[in-house]
């Protein structure tokens, strides 16, 4: 409808003799007693009137005479506007009313609206899909934990965004390709290996969380001062290089197994958050192939300095900056192996676009290593695209978990998934399915706190709103598409029959439930998807108030079957929008 209204728009500029590339918007109004679309054109239009198109004489008050446009003033401008729509107005618009300076306001039909109904229900799972991207191929990576090291807050953000944005692009018709990026190579491996090998134990029986402790010990002397950090910094740096050349088999054994413990555990949180990967690509088997094209490309691309080799950005760009690519050591660096990334995941799989998300603060490296990528392959330069997230903050301001310990990606999971079950406990469900219901909740509850805001800014996450079952939260929208559900199963075995009559006016649950494709559109063109977020909260808010209004199972209601319709059609599309952030709706809460 949105488009319709457009072209509707365009072709009125035209006929009053007004240029059609008039950038105007089309939004919902904030409060639907304004119409269900609004536009700004009169007022763009008027303050770029220099722009109009000029009569044979070239004198802008010939085109007053010849087409009846008033320039007066934006409100009389939206009047021309709003009497050449209505001319040959479809029957889906309703009535046209210009107000304030000159918006000009669009009211849809109740039939329009009933008829939105009928095709939710038709489409089902498709209910929201577009093509925009129909015939192409995306791939998205994201993730990017490193084996040796915790799974840590910014991980679990880089896979709730993630995962979003992959549903996003599917479901715009793209071929989706799920990439994960993790560094098996590297200073924190040789840390950690360093701590291992320090601790005096022995590994087996050992797990992700022990080797963790031993990154931290390594890393933390690393950093020291004392004539202790000193030596093992020095030593560090020897089995950082050892690793790289695999040359020490002690050492090649200990890498192995703890890069098989932690990618192992790495796979029991990817289980949990829903995410199923087609590519993993390591650090260590990126680094020869980014160091490979590094050298070839000096100096056309990159230059030696001191020992290194370095790429000047700010030549190409002033908002750029120099960055290492190989090391006075002559070992690549991140952004070598990037470069190697980039050029495997086009020759792997050639994706038409290729997605990236981390953190923020690699934006700005990321732009480097993206020049130059351009540079080596101008082809690549408008294929890819990189997302960055902003950081999480705690409420309370604690960094532990419940058990005291560091907080990390798993036991912010686990913590919210125990605080879930924690309310179910006087709950008459088996042990079994209050498991099953806290996982599905707890993840929910952190996956919406991550992309209800924007990308980009920092999240401020409270462990007890999370969980609520009010408000702006993931629970919130579990639970009101339980409550839908369950008034559908009620109404199984009732007849409807006499009850057929479709209601006069029209709610806003209504008006709400036709957006959705709009919105999934729009998450798409800006790749964030809180759109989706916001969107559902304001659905289901529209969905409780409805409800709250009718009585739906009643003899008396003579629209009960519209009304389970128009239940039927929330819940499939909050069932379409969930799924777009990744979560799951339980059976019961």
């Amino acid at each position: 409808m949105q488009h319709k209204i457009t072209l509707l728009i365009k072709e009125a500029l035209k006929n009053l003799g007004i240029i059609e590339d008039v950038s105007f918007s089309i939004e919902h109004p904030a409060d639907f007693k304004n119409g269900d679309y609004s536009t700004n054109v009169a007022m763009v239009a008027f303050r770029g009137r220099r722009q109009f198109e000029k009569a044979i004489d070239g004198d802008e008050n010939t085109i007053n005479v010849k087409y009846g446009v008033d320039f007066t003033n934006p409100h009389k401008l939206a009047e021309k506007i709003k009497i050449e729509l209505e001319k040959d107005l479809p029957k889906e618009i309703l009535k046209i009313e210009v107000a304030g300076a000159g918006f000009i306001n669009f009211y849809l039909s109740q039939e329009f609206f009933t008829e939105r109904v009928s095709e939710i229900l038709n489409k089902g799972e498709e209910w929201g899909k577009n093509k925009i991207l129909e015939g192409k191929k995306v791939m998205v990576e994201y993730t990017d934990p490193n084996p040796f090291k915790p799974f840590h807050i910014g991980h679990l953000m880089a896979n709730a965004i993630g995962e979003s944005i992959s549903r996003v692009v599917e479901f715009s018709g793209a071929n989706i390709i799920r990439a994960n990026y993790q560094g098996d190579v590297g200073p924190h491996v040789a840390k950690a290996i360093w701590g291992i090998i320090h601790s005096g134990e022995k590994v087996e029986g050992k797990n992700a969380l022990w080797i963790g402790e031993c990154y931290s010990l390594g890393a933390t002397l690393y950093e020291s001062l004392h004539p202790k950090g000193v030596e093992a910094k020095k030593e560090i740096e020897v089995i950082n290089k050892k690793i790289y050349d695999r040359s020490d088999e002690e050492i090649n054994k200990i890498y192995d197994w703890g890069r098989k413990v932690t990618l192992d555990a790495f796979e029991e949180i990817y289980k949990l958050l829903g995410t199923k990967f087609e590519y993993y690509f390591f650090e260590s088997e990126m680094a020869p192939i980014g160091e490979k094209i590094v050298r070839e490309n000096v100096p056309k691309v990159f230059n030696e300095s001191d020992g290194a080799i370095v790429f000047h950005g700010e030549n190409y760009d002033k908002k750029l900056h120099t960055r290492v690519f190989i090391n006075s050591q002559g070992l690549p660096t991140y952004e070598a192996k990037e470069i190697g990334l980039a050029l495997t995941k086009f020759e792997k799989e050639n994706p038409d676009l290729s997605i990236t998300t981390t953190a923020i603060e690699q934006g700005e490296y990321m732009k480097v290593v993206q020049k130059a990528i351009s540079l080596v392959h101008p082809d690549l330069e408008s294929r890819m695209k990189h997302v960055t997230h902003g950081m999480m903050r705690f409420a309370d301001g604690k960094m532990s978990s419940r058990k005291g310990n560091v907080i990390t990606g798993e036991s912010l999971l686990n913590d919210s998934m125990d605080i879930v079950k924690e309310k179910m406990k006087d709950s008459k469900i088996s042990e079994e399915e209050k498991r099953q219901i806290s996982e599905i909740v707890g993840v929910s509850a952190l996956k919406y706190s991550i992309l209800r805001s924007s990308l980009g800014s920092d999240i401020i996450y409270d462990s007890e709103k999370s969980i609520s079952f009010e408000g702006d939260s993931g629970p919130y929208l579990q639970y009101t598409t339980v409550r839908a559900n369950s008034i559908l199963n009620k109404a199984k075995d009732l007849n409807t029959d006499d009850k057929k009559e479709t209601p006069e006016s029209v709610t806003d649950l209504e008006k709400y439930l036709y957006q959705f494709p709009e919105v999934v559109e729009h998450s798409y063109e800006t790749l964030q998807p809180h759109h989706v977020a916001t969107y559902l909260t304001e659905l289901a808010s529209s969905f409780n108030t409805f409800y709250g209004n009718k009585q739906i199972l009643v003899e008396e209601n003579k629209y009960m079957d519209y009304h389970l319709n128009l239940i039927k059609a929330f819940t499939q599309t909050m069932k379409n929008g969930l799924w777009l952030l990744g979560i799951e709706v339980p059976e019961r809460m």
